[in-house]
Parts: structure tokens; sequence; C-alpha cells
């Protein structure tokens, strides 16, 4: 049985665990929802069926949405260097 609660004994460490944690995941999610990224790209320029173009096209939209707002995130936790925040935005936008 999995245990979703546990006590400590130094309550600060605990939280300090789970903020290293909270970061750890949004830079694996930002690192799964580039390479996701690829791949649709990849998908969208292989085939020529208009149903799957269709379907393609709306996977890119989709993973493009989660990225910038798995980019929000890890910006207001400050995991992104500041001088990369407005390339990383401007890069996006062109796909929009």
């Amino acid at each position: 049985m999995k245990m979703f609660f546990h006590q400590s004994d130094n309550g600060t460490a605990g939280a300090d665990i789970i903020v290293d944690c909270q970061k750890m995941t949004i830079r694996e999610e930002l690192a799964q929802t580039r390479y996701a990224l690829e791949i649709a790209y990849s998908n969208f320029d292989n085939v020529t069926d208009p149903d799957l173009i269709d379907c393609y096209i709306y996977e890119v939209n989709a993973t493009l949405k989660r990225y910038k707002y798995l980019l929000e995130q890890a910006a207001d936790m400050n995991l992104l260097p500041e001088e990369n925040h407005q390339e990383i935005y401007r890069t996006l936008s062109l796909f929009s």
C-alpha cells in the first residue's frame, strides 16, 4: 500500500523537498512536452491524408499550449534564466 502522507520531525525540510520535487517535475514535463512537440511536427510533415493533417494540426496546437503553460509555470518558479524568457515566448508566438 502506498503512503500518501508522512510525518517528519522537521517541518521545513519536508517543505523544501516538496518544492524541489515540483521544480524537477516541471523541468521533466517541459522536456517531455518538447519531445512530444517534435513528434507531432514530424508526424505532420509525413502525412498526406487530409484527416490526419487536421489531427496533427490540433495535436501541435494543443502541445504548444501545454508547453507555453509549463514555461509560464517555470518562469513563475524562477526555473528559467531571465534572459531566455522573451526569446522562448517569441519562438512560440511564431508557431501559433
